[in-house]
């Protein structure tokens, strides 16, 4: 998917003396939207920004070490290796040697012509790394202005984690210039070694710079345009943050020094095996608790009372992302957690004061948000008309942000039809739920509409997992769970499919007798109806 971007110049940071000012560049293609004030907390706001940088740069993806010259030199060995075994006569092996001589001078001469290659390609990579970081990232963050605070936000770039750094109009003083909405902001890795300048003795003023939308007209040659082909596995899984913030039910609180316990095991022990998971032993009136597996390390949350009304235990995986947080924790006050369910994404909201920072994290670090996550799935849908979407919407849109009960009483509707609504539109990137605030709010993700037809499955198979489940085709389900292994099985539309996942929720097994799974067998993934099968159990969890 092409998505175009102009700035009028980049982004920068400015250190002299006592004074500092940050100019961030947006994208003039958009409707104008800016910002100027001068910053009051300076060191949270510091540590903050480079907490949305540590996750931006985020990759937990596996990667396997880089084999190639060594196949490439027993390759090349392997012709001597068999003669030299199979040879015995002295004569034959006179005739090796020289040979054997001969190929280490080729091999030699080889290095040296080729030699330079490999230095400068390596070069070019690190000097990329370095001088134009955004050529390897993905897309800049996004940034909104609102009435009451201003919010970052980005995405990893393995596509598995969300930051979202909210900032109070208090954390600013002689805010002089405002305009509502949504931008993308020219970001460069330069940045954030200057974010790290930051100190409180310097005035520091933010500026999302209205001047790059009064020069459109002229002077052409300053402005920067850009066309950056998203994937749209990136796309949708942004979108899939949004939708899964409106959803997550289950909720606590972490005093963070026992966020800082967590992460202290962390570091501590490294795994070598799974299961790789955090439970959280959740009790009414009690501490929470925290197991580690696979070492069966607790935790006993003394700080963090628990204070729902049912005792549960919930397993989240790719725990380690939350390192993430660790530069937080001198600052954070407390940390809201919100849970969907066992192998289901989950929200950390740490709040800094007059400013909240949240992390959002796919069910695992190697299931992206875009991998069979139809959140869909999970929300209370009600059919819905044109008319009545866009009257909710307008609403709104003139509010920037709201409640769905003030929505609600506002424009006389039930609070269901009003909350499905804001759903559909989270799943299209046009509004946020704000889980620190427990509010909706305008946040256009791109200039245009996006194609939600095209984003909305990742597969043709998940699209027919979705119409299974929703119309009921799935019949005689039944669910065995063990210590190590869980087993689904059930007749999907005539089909009879069979799953086995381990405790860490991943597909290990799969059997069904349709078509498409003969024709293609495991290599192919899973079917539509091994996807049906799987959102019932998860939905049912």
């Amino acid at each position: 998917m092409i998505f175009n971007h102009k700035y009028s110049g980049s982004s920068s940071v400015q250190s002299k003396g006592n004074q500092t000012g940050m100019n961030f560049v947006p994208d003039v293609l958009r409707d104008p939207t800016y910002f100027v004030g001068d910053l009051n907390m300076h060191i949270p706001f510091r540590e903050a920004i480079s907490s949305l940088h540590d996750v931006v740069i985020s990759d937990m993806r596996f990667v396997p070490k880089d084999r190639e010259e060594y196949k490439k030199w027993v390759a090349e060995q392997e012709d001597l290796w068999i003669a030299e075994y199979m040879t015995k006569a002295d004569a034959i092996r006179e005739k090796i040697d020289p040979l054997s001589k001969e190929l280490k001078e080729v091999r030699t001469e080889k290095q040296k012509v080729i030699g330079p290659f490999y230095n400068a390609r390596a070069k070019y990579y690190s000097y990329l790394y370095d001088r134009d970081y955004t050529s390897w990232l993905v897309l800049d963050p996004v940034i909104t202005v609102h009435p009451d605070e201003i919010f970052f936000e980005c995405f990893s770039k393995d596509e598995s984690s969300y930051g979202k750094l909210s900032c109070s109009h208090n954390v600013f003083d002689n805010v002089s210039e405002m305009a509502y909405g949504t931008t993308n902001i020219d970001y460069s890795a330069a940045l954030y070694n200057e974010f790290q300048k930051i100190r409180d003795y310097k005035n520091t003023q933010l500026k999302i710079d209205p001047s790059g939308f009064e020069m459109q007209t002229t002077n052409e040659d300053h402005f920067k345009e850009m066309k950056i082909d998203l994937p749209e596995s990136w796309v949708r899984g942004f979108l899939q943050v949004s939708s899964a913030m409106t959803l997550s039910d289950v909720s606590f609180e972490l005093h963070p020094m026992d966020m800082a316990n967590f992460l202290l095991v962390l570091k501590k022990h490294k795994e070598k095996e799974s299961p790789r998971y955090i439970k959280y032993i959740l009790e009414p009136g009690k501490p929470i608790k925290a197991v580690f597996a696979p070492w069966g390390i607790t935790v006993n949350c003394s700080r963090s009372i628990y204070k729902g009304d049912k005792p549960q235990e919930i397993k989240i995986w790719g725990r380690r992302r939350l390192l993430i947080l660790e530069r937080l924790l001198p600052i954070c006050k407390s940390i809201k957690v919100r849970l969907m369910g066992s192998g289901l994404p989950s929200f950390y909201v740490a709040d800094l004061g007059e400013m909240s920072f949240t992390l959002g994290l796919s069910g695992w670090s190697a299931n992206d948000w875009s991998s069979n996550s139809n959140f869909t799935l999970f929300a209370n849908k009600v059919e819905t008309d044109a008319h009545t979407q866009q009257l909710v919407y307008n609403k709104l849109k003139g509010d920037w942000l709201n409640t769905s009960n003030s929505l609600a009483s506002s424009l006389n509707m039930d609070k269901n039809v009003v909350e499905s609504v804001l759903f559909d539109y989270a799943e299209s990137g046009r509004i946020i739920y704000d889980i620190n605030k427990e509010v909706y709010r305008i946040r256009e993700l791109t200039k245009d509409p996006l194609p939600m037809d095209q984003l909305k499955f990742a597969s043709e198979q998940e699209k027919k997992a979705a119409y299974f489940f929703d119309n009921n085709f799935i019949k005689n389900f039944n669910a065995e769970e063990s210590d190590d292994y869980i087993k689904v099985q059930a007749n999907v539309s005539g089909k009879d499919a069979v799953l086995h996942m381990n405790k860490d929720l991943r597909i290990k097994q799969m059997k069904c007798n349709c078509s498409y799974m003969y024709q293609n067998g495991s290599n192919g993934g899973p079917c539509e109806h091994i996807l049906a099968l799987r959102m019932k159990y998860l939905c049912k969890k």
